[in-house]
């Protein structure tokens, strides 16, 4: 198995006269939802796939709840999900609020399991 990778042209920010260069950009192949995690699961254990789906179902909602209080939500050696913030820069701490934070994103951090992952991973260029 290996990765698909397609190549893409991209202008430089900070020098738009200057010409493309070319990169590598991943391909997704494909898309595995929860009902299909849910049968894999269930062929892979005695757990029936409905009770699968239902565990799976709970756990993304357990999640969600979780980062909306503010929580690191750990994922046993899979990982770690967070909220993350970014604000504009102000001049004095009183005046850091709220108002001022003007992006938000869901950060994950994988375990070491996922991080050797990468470091086993091939790669194949599309076409």
């Amino acid at each position: 198995m290996s990765v698909k990778f397609q190549v893409l042209p991209r202008r430089n920010p900070q020098d738009i006269l200057a010409p493309d260069k070319y990169y590598a950009a991943a391909i997704a192949d494909g898309q595995t939802d929860l009902d299909t995690l849910a049968e894999m699961i269930a062929y892979q254990c005695t757990v029936t796939k409905p009770d699968c789906y239902a565990v799976l179902m709970a756990l993304e909602h357990n999640i969600i709840s979780e980062l909306r209080q503010g929580r690191i939500v750990k994922i046993g050696s899979l990982g770690n999900f967070q909220v993350g913030i970014s604000s504009l820069g102000m001049e004095f701490p009183e005046d850091v609020s709220s108002n001022v934070i003007i992006s938000n994103r869901i950060w994950f951090r994988p375990g070491k399991q996922l991080r050797s992952l990468l470091k086993s991973i091939t790669y194949r260029k599309n076409g």
